[in-house]
């Protein structure tokens, strides 16, 4: 029996948002029925203490493509989309904000860039922001420092709206503020047509923001650790022993000069401990048994993992 998929998966995580989920569904409704777009709207409760999920219960009994995931605590925005891309159904999932200023009109078009133009992920970029200095300031520095280190030539990382193909939802695993570098973690995962498309950005209607300052001190640490496991995760010795190696080649070659230069040049001089060069070898020969020690034992620990060998397979062709 063929299960029909419908044309898009909507996700939608959110955090005391009741006032504008009303507003937000209709307005998704209205845009997905005049482009005959068949839809599932998952929304998921990341903990609220208001009545949204009072609201998106009632909602469901209006409309029976919504569903509904609430968590027991707020765990983030991560572990909400992480959750929902286990059970989305759709050819392309788009997720974005509940707060309003994402704009629905833009999901026709995000739909077509994957559907029919074949792209694996489409970042929506928030060219005109209605946001104060304090957070557009930081935005550019983030996004600049996120391109030079993925490489990925997005303006926007960060949006929340955002289109996928069903595989790519599939294929990657979103954890602790990941949620930050979907592009990054599609590329790593061999996902490569990743385009980017300028969406409206609204002035908050109802509420306030959820995102706090720790983001900026989160946000460069996430963005290192995607880039890592990303470039090292199944292969942590390359990193590890490739600098711990270098590291002990610098203090041996060190210590190897001083060894000759006592031995045959000043062999009256100044005593070995007296130098400064003593140090530098003795510190950059034990930095680099530390690194090399650090990536055996990675590649130990990678040995046991039960994901050590899953690799992602796009088609198979000749198999029954």
């Amino acid at each position: 029996m063929t299960v029909l998929r419908p044309n898009v998966s909507l996700v939608i995580p959110l955090l005391n948002e009741e006032e504008s989920l009303k507003e937000l569904h209709q307005w998704i409704v209205s845009v997905l029925q005049k482009n005959a777009l068949s839809y599932e709207l998952i929304f998921i409760d990341d903990g609220s203490s208001d009545s949204s999920w009072e609201v998106i219960t009632a909602l469901r009994t209006l409309d029976a493509n919504i569903r509904g995931i609430k968590f027991q605590r707020n765990y983030g925005k991560s572990a909400a989309l992480q959750t929902a891309f286990q059970e989305v159904q759709g050819e392309v999932v788009i997720t974005m904000d509940a707060d309003l200023q994402d704009s629905p009109e833009e999901i026709p078009d995000l739909y077509r860039m994957i559907a029919e133009e074949g792209y694996d992920l489409v970042s929506g970029w928030k060219k005109k922001r209605h946001d104060p200095l304090t957070k557009t300031l930081p935005t550019k520095l983030y996004n600049w420092a996120a391109r030079r280190i993925t490489g990925i030539h997005l303006h926007d990382f960060n949006c929340g709206l955002k289109a996928y193909k069903l595989s790519v939802v599939k294929s990657i695993e979103v954890y602790g503020d990941m949620h930050r570098y979907m592009p990054a973690l599609a590329k790593y995962a061999g996902f490569k047509k990743i385009g980017e498309k300028t969406v409206q950005h609204q002035s908050r209607k109802y509420g306030y923001s959820k995102f706090g300052l720790n983001r900026f001190l989160h946000g460069p640490l996430d963005l290192m650790t995607v880039a890592f496991m990303g470039r090292f995760g199944k292969k942590p010795m390359h990193f590890f022993g490739a600098l711990g190696t270098l590291m002990f080649l610098v203090g041996f070659g060190f210590a190897f000069y001083l060894g000759v230069d006592k031995l045959f040049i000043h062999t009256r001089g100044v005593k070995l401990a007296d130098r400064t060069e003593f140090y530098v070898a003795m510190i950059s020969m034990l930095m680099g048994l530390q690194f090399f020690l650090t990536g055996f034992i990675a590649e130990l620990v990678g040995r046991n993992s039960s994901s050590r060998n899953n690799y992602l397979i796009e088609e198979k062709s000749g198999w029954d």
